[in-house]
């Protein structure tokens, strides 16, 4: 599979490393396997991994850890990388708007700048 990448912001902040930092280190600990998994695995189960419907090709990387639900977003980059935009704990049976239009937005400005 791709090799992920986190997106970091003009700034230079990376929002996928300011969640796992939020988050306790058992739960970090999962994600982290997880996101390993994703690179590692050649076919990553439908579980783990699904594309968001009526998005602009946004995917999440879906993590169950301790009857807790969580979230990282992404894309694909041109390259075949796959590009984190955010995570988040999930909450309710569907995926916050917010947080799909956080991605879409850190998509595009990321293909803008990658594009010059």
């Amino acid at each position: 599979m791709p090799e992920i990448i986190f997106y970091r912001t003009l700034d230079g902040k990376i929002p996928v490393i300011d969640f796992l930092d939020s988050l306790s280190g058992k739960q970090a600990q999962k994600i982290t396997w997880v996101l390993q998994y994703f690179e590692d695995t050649h076919i990553v189960p439908r579980q783990y991994f699904k594309k968001l419907v009526n998005t602009e090709d946004i995917w999440e990387i879906r993590i169950i850890y301790a009857n807790e639900i969580f979230r990282i977003l992404g894309f694909f980059g041109d390259s075949g990388r796959f590009i984190a935009t955010n995570g988040f704990k999930k909450k309710t049976q569907k995926t916050p708007d917010g947080e799909i239009r956080l991605a879409e937005k850190r998509k595009k400005l990321f293909l803008e700048r990658t594009d010059k």
